[in-house]
């Protein structure tokens, strides 16, 4: 059982636009609209791949019906803690001339501490049952930098946890010893305050989390590819060659592989192999997709794993 948490859901708005003009008019194309958030994306995602997954966090009373009916239709069980308010809308802008995406994202309305409780418990409850639990995404205002610290320490010791978030939460919950962690390259240069241009350059970078609590760093690079590390050995791929649809949502496609092959036990070479499998067959689904089982098998014999260290 994977148990995801998504604290800061939203629906996901996606217009096409041809050669989109700043300031100007522009007509769209084409529109989708999926109910998304880190957590339930991974959910989903963990789901299509094989695995058994739940998806837990906050949920609001106005607007989420896009999101119930997307998880029922994945057949993914949830656990929500409901809160007043309505889900936020997040826009993506995909201008299909120079496949570029621009995001404007809604902020998330604000949770109470009794919201905050509630969900403790819920982590509590479900980590007696979960293999792993997931924490990914940003965080609604009411939630202080240490929330991800706090659901971390409220999971059953021993649980397997794994933290997708940037900045200060992220430090905060690197006290929690997570399992894993998945910045992407601009996250990990903020935190170190320097450039990382090439991938040694980077896997040293990703070292100082694991001096701080993870036991493993994987991180995104975009077009430059993705490497994985324990702090000692450091596995690296190229970025594979495809046809990129969207790139939202490709991060938690990666990280429901890497539970997938968690899972199963496999060595850190097969679990990296796992997680750039999954980003890159995210990136051949529109919108919010995600995942197809198919693009992920088809992409996992292609992924070309070095060891750089």
């Amino acid at each position: 059982m994977i148990a995801t948490v998504c604290l800061n859901p939203c629906i996901d708005k996606t217009v096409s636009i041809s050669n989109f003009v700043y300031g100007g008019m522009n007509r769209i194309i084409e529109k989708r609209e999926d109910g998304s958030g880190k957590g339930i994306n991974v959910a989903i995602a963990a789901q299509r791949i094989g695995c058994e997954s739940a998806a837990l966090g906050f949920m609001y009373q106005e607007n989420y019906a896009p999101i119930e009916a997307r998880l029922k239709a994945e057949q993914v069980p949830f656990d929500f803690v409901w809160c007043q308010g309505a889900v936020r809308t997040n826009t993506k802008v995909l201008d299909l001339e120079k496949s570029i995406i621009t995001e404007i994202n809604e902020s998330g309305t604000p949770v109470t501490d009794q919201n905050i409780e509630a969900m403790k418990t819920s982590v509590r409850e479900w980590s007696q049952k979960a293999d792993l639990m997931v924490f990914s995404g940003s965080v609604p205002a009411g939630c202080g930098k240490q929330i991800y610290r706090e659901l971390l320490a409220a999971a059953r010791p021993g649980t397997r946890c794994i933290l997708d978030t940037e900045g200060d939460r992220l430090l905060e919950g690197l006290k929690q010893n997570p399992y894993l962690i998945k910045p992407n390259t601009f996250e990990l240069e903020t935190i170190v305050g320097r450039s990382l241009q090439t991938p040694q350059e980077v896997y040293k970078a990703a070292t100082t989390l694991v001096d701080r609590g993870a036991q493993l760093v994987a991180v995104s690079m975009g077009g430059d590819g993705a490497l994985i590390t324990d702090g000692s050995a450091c596995y690296y791929s190229e970025a594979l060659k495809v046809a990129v649809k969207s790139t939202v949502g490709a991060g938690d496609s990666m990280v429901a592989a890497f539970c997938k092959a968690i899972e199963g036990g496999l060595s850190l070479e097969e679990v990296f192999r796992y997680g750039v499998a999954g980003g890159t067959a995210g990136v051949m689904t529109e919108g919010t997709e995600l995942i197809r089982r198919q693009d992920f098998e088809q992409v996992m014999g292609q992924v070309k794993v070095q060891k750089i260290a």
